[in-house]
């Protein structure tokens, strides 16, 4: 079996799934295998529910990107030939430094945002449910009153981020650094339920939804 036919079995998907079936077999699977919805004390069941995440991510990363680099290939022009006399241009690359930017109540649910900085950049109110933020740097971001609902915040940047009122229910910030970031009256359970994923996370002097103090 190849890489490429392991990676839609993990999301169990056919070959030549779209990007969309491949979104939303990757959001049903983690809301299935989130930790979080797994009895503590089983052990067994914890393990097996963190590999089967790391399985899910990295064949949704895998397929997600083959997919893009598809369609981008598709979509482009034929080349043309070129004159002696023309220079080439290389197209500029895709910024990711959005520090500072104000995306306040913008409507980035499903987009890729993994890797970019946006470090003190205005979210108040934005809808970033089932984002990808990968490794986003959001240090002393304003999240206040966001929709995280099931964003993938994996190893993000969130130190002194400003989660006041936030909705985190679904959300992974597995290792992710919430250093002094203040989460008061953020979402993050459904009665005594944990619906947030912070396996690894850093919550080192964060505030927490509850306004005491993480120590």
């Amino acid at each position: 079996m190849s890489d490429l036919e392991r990676y839609y079995r993990v999301l169990e998907l056919e070959p030549g799934a779209t990007l969309e079936e491949v979104n939303q077999a990757y959001k049903d699977l983690v809301f299935v295998w989130h930790p979080d919805r797994i009895p503590k004390d089983n052990l067994r069941l914890q393990q097996k529910a963190q590999d089967k995440l790391k399985a899910i991510n990295e064949a949704r990363e895998k397929l997600r990107s083959l997919k893009i680099k598809h369609q981008t290939i598709l979509s482009s022009p034929p080349p043309q030939e070129e004159k002696p006399s023309q220079t080439t241009q290389k197209p500029p690359k895709q910024n990711s430094d959005l520090s500072g930017k104000d995306y306040s109540r913008a409507n980035l649910s499903n987009k890729d945002l993994s890797g970019r900085n946006l470090s003190y950049a205005n979210l108040s109110g934005a809808n970033l449910s089932d984002t990808f933020m990968h490794k986003v740097n959001l240090r002393g971001a304003n999240l206040s009153e966001a929709n995280l609902f099931r964003a993938n915040l994996l190893l993000a940047d969130l130190r002194e981020a400003n989660l006041r009122g936030a909705n985190l229910i679904g959300a992974d910030l597995s290792g992710t650094d919430l250093r002094g970031a203040d989460l008061t009256g953020a979402r993050i359970r459904s009665g005594e339920r944990l619906l947030v994923k912070l396996i690894g996370a850093n919550l080192a002097g964060a505030i927490m939804p509850d306004g005491a103090i993480y120590q």
